[in-house]
């Protein structure tokens, strides 16, 4: 994901410079080029693919916030006697 972002980058700052050298061309133009192409476009796609990371990375820090809390309040050991005895039959 990151090497198309960055190839993406590469071609769009290219066409900035292309813009900006250009007899009709311009610095401002050049500059929303690259802003128009580039940072806004690769800023929302980067922000929709890593969703499903953030989501996992939010999850284990519930997860882990969870489990030290129920391990300071004594939760989430096992009882002494979780096993139920044996009755004899008469």
């Amino acid at each position: 994901m990151h090497l198309v972002a960055l190839a993406w980058f590469y071609v769009v700052l290219m066409m900035a410079v292309a813009e900006a050298l250009s007899p009709q061309g311009t610095v401002l133009g050049a500059f929303f080029t690259f802003l128009l192409y580039g940072v806004l476009p690769l800023s929302i796609v980067l922000y929709v693919m890593g969703a499903p990371m953030r989501r996992r990375a939010r999850q284990r820090a519930e997860a882990a916030a969870s489990g030290s809390a129920a391990h300071e309040h004594g939760r989430g050991q096992a009882a002494g006697d979780a096993v139920a005895t044996v009755r004899e039959k008469t």
